[in-house]
């Protein structure tokens, strides 16, 4: 039995960069604006709207899997995915169609098949939830990568409205397949050999809250704003990557560009890093860490005009932008244990959906309000070191009266006074 959780951890990931692909959207903003005359905020507008539209079905999607099980909600997410992009390539000077496939329909199957491996994996891997999430999560955020060079080449190839039809066919194969394998473990069960050490015990929950009763402790705030200052401040360079480092280092877009794609890889990589670090150190460090590195990042990337140095600080930032996703999930498990954390975590992502608005906002306004980014940036890094506070007062929630210690088989049984 205990074997089996790699093979259902392999399909998680597959599932993952599948749907990370959409992380690939502007590869086809340029193709769009030119064959059909669109705006580039029109055309921008399709992946805010699938974005917004995950953050709100990860909520649904985990309500439903905690009722029916994860097979049927991911195998779900993955049609819809699927047929979404898949429909999208019957556009043609349509843009409420375009709107309505790839952002509503896409974006729907999206939030249904990303909250499932999530869910899934950290009932199966107690003893690793930190890294087996990180792992989930890295593969949506290394989906670009993978999806950015060959859609480009089929754009190039047979079209942009053709390339979302053999891209939607192949998504819907390889979610709906990995879909299959997803299923929570046997009631109870624990991979063999395993027991809580005295850290794991002091930083967990002793009982499985229910939704309610998670949103009725103020750590279920405190992790909802800690993943929305840590969303905010890292979407930000997201959504100006390539304007930023043209104006700090005066480079052309080609290069810029090349900067873009070699920083992205911190996202994908700061999701595995960051959460296999916390398994080690605890969430709680691991969150201060990231927060008192973009402090000191985002302070000293305005002054700084080195390729080399702003690539490498935008790397960083996006790792600790990673992270927080990768990270987050672990820690909602701990703190209101896995039964239900599909649906806990699953609202939790709203925190997303929000920073992904209030990050580029602030940042593009500093700019345009400044004629330069030194004070956006400069501001972001204040937030960052205020946020600092929360990981650091946090304990998990405990019922008066009702929450007991975890036991750890092989020790005494004593309490302490």
């Amino acid at each position: 039995m205990s074997s089996n959780r790699w093979g259902i951890a392999v399909a998680g990931v597959l599932v993952q960069v599948a749907l990370g692909a959409v992380y690939a959207w502007s590869v086809f903003r340029t193709p769009l604006v030119k064959e059909f005359g669109w705006t580039i905020s029109e055309v921008t507008l399709t992946f805010t709207i699938s974005i917004f539209m995950l953050g709100v079905s990860s909520f649904v999607g985990g309500l439903w899997l905690s009722r029916t099980g994860p097979r049927i909600v991911a195998m779900t997410g993955g049609a819809l995915y699927g047929a979404g992009v898949l429909l999208a390539s019957f556009s043609d000077h349509r843009l409420w169609w375009l709107y309505l496939s790839y952002g509503v329909i896409g974006g729907i199957g999206l939030g249904f098949s990303y909250i499932v491996p999530v869910s899934v994996l950290v009932k199966w891997f107690p003893d690793r939830r930190g890294l087996i999430t990180g792992i989930a999560v890295g593969g949506f955020g290394a989906g670009a990568l993978v999806t950015a060079p060959v859609a480009t080449r089929l754009i190039q190839t047979i079209g942009v409205l053709p390339t979302f039809a053999w891209l939607g066919a192949a998504f819907l194969i390889v979610t709906v397949a990995g879909g299959l394998f997803m299923r929570n473990p046997p009631e109870g069960w624990r991979p063999a050999g395993w027991t809580p050490n005295a850290s794991e015990v002091a930083q967990r929950a002793a009982h499985d809250y229910t939704l309610r009763e998670a949103l009725g402790t103020r750590q279920w705030w405190a992790l909802w704003l800690i993943l929305f200052l840590n969303t905010s401040a890292g979407i930000s360079i997201i959504s100006q990557e390539a304007p930023l480092f043209q104006e700090l280092a005066a480079l052309g877009a080609a290069a810029a560009a090349g900067m873009v794609g070699i920083a992205s890889i911190g996202n994908a990589l700061g999701r595995v890093f960051w959460a296999w670090v916390s398994d080690s150190i605890t969430r709680k460090v691991a969150f201060v860490l990231m927060f008192v590195l973009q402090v000191v990042l985002f302070w000293i990337l305005p002054s700084l005009a080195s390729v080399g140095l702003l690539t490498l600080i935008a790397f960083v930032i996006l790792m600790c932008y990673g992270g927080g996703f990768g990270t987050m999930p672990a820690l909602a498990a701990d703190y209101f244990g896995s039964k239900n954390v599909g649906s806990i975590y699953g609202l939790m992502l709203t925190a997303w959906g929000f920073a992904s608005v209030f990050g580029p906002l602030l940042i593009a306004h500093m700019r345009q309000a400044s004629g330069s980014y030194r004070g956006a940036l400069h501001v972001i890094a204040g937030v960052m070191l205020v946020s600092i506070v929360l990981p650091l007062i946090m304990s998990p929630p405990r019922r008066a009266g009702a929450d007991e210690p975890i036991p750890v088989p092989g020790r005494n049984d004593r309490r302490a006074a």
